[in-house]
């Protein structure tokens, strides 16, 4: 797994690099990192990702030691055949994303789900993790 250091301010300095980059071979990958938005809702973690025009089916995703891992990859093609001219276009690229988890899960009763271009996966806290009120007894 390739670990890439977040700089908040590179975006802002060199807004426009990626499409400046792109014409020069061997400067851009061809791998992205998608959004993560991870929440707790009631016993579960929610984990969601906008994946558009990724096939499902494509996407492996694990869960180990409450570290989720979420693997793709994805293929446009695009052919356009006119009177004079032929041109065909294929973009691919891959991605990779790991988050460690909020608390302990219980991967084994994980779910996702995949609709409009978004991935959702659920998985429920484990029992230890889960919140336990204790009332105090007084004498």
């Amino acid at each position: 797994m390739r670990i890439t250091r977040w700089n908040p301010i590179a975006p802002v300095l060199y807004p426009n690099m990626e499409d400046m980059l792109q014409g020069f071979p061997g400067m851009m990958s061809n791998n992205f990192s998608p959004a993560l938005d991870v929440y707790e809702k009631d016993n579960t973690i929610i984990v969601e990702t906008p994946l558009p025009g990724i096939d499902p089916n494509r996407v492996q995703i694990s869960i180990e030691n409450d570290v989720l891992s979420i693997e793709g990859s994805m293929e446009k093609k695009s052919e356009v055949d006119e009177k004079d001219y032929y041109r065909k276009e294929v973009q691919s690229g891959s991605f990779h994303r790991a988050v460690a988890l909020p608390s302990s899960v219980d991967g084994d009763k994980a779910e996702a789900s995949y609709a409009d271009g978004v991935l959702k996966i659920t998985v429920p806290k484990a029992t230890a993790a889960q919140k336990k009120t204790i009332k105090v007894n007084t004498k």
